[in-house]
């Protein structure tokens, strides 16, 4: 194996193994990085002799050290990590207003889930069959926990 395509194995051992960390979960990536890595040392080793094996050692060693001083810079996870909050709860269902039979307006498109208001009470509804634009009249068929099933009316 020449010098370019164990250089070349080596970036792209090291860039599978960064996108395990950053992207790509599950480890193969990063399984098949390594085994890359460990194959253009070992051919550095094999094809040029123990004075390159051992430089090609340590450089991919400092590349791969330089590599998560890098990814672990906090700036780094900032473009990765979620900016919005989540500020959806579960339906705390009150039975006095909503129970079987009650009806209510769509406030979202119902795809099958979205939000519908009985009385002054907003909850998130599912439909029965298929999609209720937004505006229409529903009716509660089925309460199941905290999961309500509405139908147009």
């Amino acid at each position: 194996m020449s010098w370019p395509l164990i250089i070349i194995t080596l970036l792209a051992g090291l860039t599978l193994v960064a996108l395990d960390i950053v992207a790509l979960p599950g480890a193969i990536s990063g399984i098949c990085g390594g085994v890359l890595v460990f194959i253009g040392v070992w051919q550095a080793y094999a094809q040029y002799g123990s004075t390159a094996g051992n430089i090609t050692l340590i450089a991919s060693i400092f590349a791969g050290i330089i590599m998560l001083v890098l990814l672990m810079k906090s700036g780094t996870w900032k473009r990765f990590s979620l900016k919005e909050e989540s500020d959806s709860k579960v339906n705390q269902v009150d039975t006095s207003t909503i129970k079987t039979g009650a009806q209510g307006k769509s406030i979202s498109r119902l795809a099958p889930a979205g939000k519908a208001l009985f009385g002054d009470e907003l909850v998130e509804v599912h439909s029965e069959d298929g999609f209720i634009d937004e505006g229409q009249t529903v009716e509660v068929i089925d309460i199941e926990g905290y999961r309500i099933i509405v139908k147009k009316i």
